[in-house]
């Protein structure tokens, strides 16, 4: 596959970027996104430029590093997936494809396609964890807990804070990330005891870290890897009403 490649290089956070475009001649069908990234690599090492920056691990859809919009969407074409998961089959022989940073001012740019997401660890460090003693380990039928409400807490725990429904919103907003790591904690019995304090102390580090406001767009659940539902967003917003309604912070 011949193929042409605009890629965004910028030297960090307040550096100058710019698209600098590249010519693949030898990239394979059965290549994924990211090995096709190594080839291009591995060509500009040869040539003694300086390789494109772009984060990955699990190369397994898991960790969500592997972070950059690809023709305008976040992950790539592909509904459901992470960028590591994209195949080069998914592309035509003789393509242009346009690879850059999630953009947010939340998100700024270290280096090329790699961006600081550390404003999502701070949101769960604000409040997405349980700190109430709960007893030691139980047998796991032990607390019982409706199929239909564990299946929704599993659902929104399969967040895996990749950013891409920032990515993608208009507005750049985390609502959708928040809103996950509030639901699957506030729908479980151990998580109810603290779902209030949880809400209004993840709702206010999202928007001290500079985040937009939601304006229900959709775009967020459309272009997330794990498809998370925006049903959670609206139990945010009630959970941070109910908090702020009610007189304790608990």
């Amino acid at each position: 596959m011949k193929l042409t490649l605009k890629i965004w290089r910028q030297g960090g956070e307040f550096g100058n970027g710019k698209f600098e475009t590249y010519q693949m001649n030898n990239a394979n069908e059965h290549m994924s996104f990211l090995e096709m990234l190594d080839v291009l690599n591995e060509e500009l090492i040869s040539q003694k430029k300086t390789p494109v920056a772009f984060e990955h691990d699990c190369r397994e859809g898991i960790c969500g590093t592997c972070s950059m919009v690809i023709n305008g969407q976040p992950h790539g074409p592909l509904k459901g997936t992470t960028t590591c998961q994209v195949h080069m089959r998914h592309f035509n022989d003789g393509d242009t494809i346009v690879i850059e940073p999630f953009r947010a001012q939340a998100f700024p740019v270290i280096r090329d396609l790699v961006v600081d997401r550390s404003s999502f660890d701070r949101i769960i460090q604000a409040g997405g964890y349980i700190s109430v003693s709960t007893g030691q380990a139980q047998d796991a039928n032990a607390i019982p807990i409706e199929k239909d409400v564990a299946a929704k807490a599993f659902d929104a725990a399969a967040c895996i804070g990749c950013g891409a429904c920032v990515a993608a919103c208009p507005n750049a907003s985390a609502m959708l990330f928040t809103s996950a790591k509030v639901a699957h904690l506030a729908l479980l019995p151990q998580g109810k005891v603290e779902s209030h304090k949880r809400a209004k102390a993840m709702v206010a580090q999202m928007d001290e870290e500079g985040f937009g406001l939601c304006s229900n767009y959709g775009a967020c659940e459309a272009e997330c890897p794990k498809e998370i539902s925006v049903a959670n967003i609206a139990m945010l917003n009630r959970e941070y009403l109910n908090a702020n309604l009610s007189r304790s912070d608990s």
